[in-house]
C-alpha cells in the first residue's frame, strides 16, 4: 500500500502581469516575513562594515594624506587643517551610518518608504561599483568593493521580494476593482 505525498504548490516560472501587479490583502496581524528580517540583517552588516571603515580612515589618516594623489581642497595643509579634514569625513560617515541605522529601524516596522529608499540607495550602490569598474578599470577585490557590492545586492534582492513588499504595504487599504456584472 503506497500513499502518495501531494507535490508542494510551486509558483509557475511566468506569471501574467495581471497577477504581479496585484496589490497585496490589506492584513494589518501579518507576521513580518524572513526577507524584511535579511534585508535588515544586511543593513546592520553594511552599518558595521561602515564603522570598520571610518576606523580604519581613522587609523591610517596619516598614510592616505601622504599619498601624492590626495588632495585636500578647502583645507590648510596644516596639522589642524588635516585634523578638521579628518573630522569632517569621520562626521559626514558618521551621520551617513546613523541614517542607515534609523532606515532598518524602519524597515523592520515595516514603512514601505523606508523600504524603497534603501533598495534606491543599494541601486545607487551597484551603479556606481559597475560604473568605476565600466569606465575606470577599477578592480572589485574581496578587501575593497566585493563586499559592499554583495551585500547591496543581496540586500536589493531580499527587500524587492514579494513577501517584504507584502509586509511593508500590509496596512494599505485599497479600493477594489469594479467587477462588471
Amino acid at each position: 500500500m503506497t500513499t502518495e505525498m501531494p507535490a508542494p504548490h510551486k509558483r509557475p516560472a511566468y506569471e501574467p502581469a495581471g497577477r504581479l501587479l496585484k496589490p497585496p490583502r490589506f492584513d494589518p496581524e501579518m507576521k513580518r516575513p524572513i526577507s524584511t528580517v535579511a534585508g535588515v540583517l544586511l543593513i546592520l552588516l553594511r552599518v558595521i562594515a561602515g564603522v570598520v571603515v571610518l576606523v580604519s580612515i581613522a587609523t591610517g589618516w596619516d598614510a592616505i594624506l601622504s599619498d601624492p594623489d590626495s588632495v585636500l581642497d578647502g583645507f590648510d595643509p596644516t596639522p589642524e587643517g588635516r585634523q578638521a579634514a579628518l573630522w569632517v569625513v569621520i562626521g559626514t560617515g558618521a551621520t551617513v551610518l546613523l541614517i542607515d541605522l534609523g532606515l532598518a529601524f524602519f524597515v523592520y516596522r515595516g514603512v514601505n518608504w523606508a523600504r524603497v529608499f534603501v533598495m534606491l540607495i543599494a541601486v545607487l550602490s551597484i551603479s556606481t561599483s559597475f560604473t568605476a569598474w565600466w569606465a575606470q578599470g577599477q578592480e572589485i577585490e574581496i578587501a575593497g568593493t566585493f563586499l559592499s557590492l554583495s551585500i547591496d545586492i543581496l540586500l536589493l534582492l531580499a527587500l524587492s521580494s514579494r513577501s517584504a513588499a507584502a509586509y511593508a504595504r500590509r496596512n494599505e487599504r485599497r479600493a477594489e476593482p469594479d467587477t462588471p456584472a
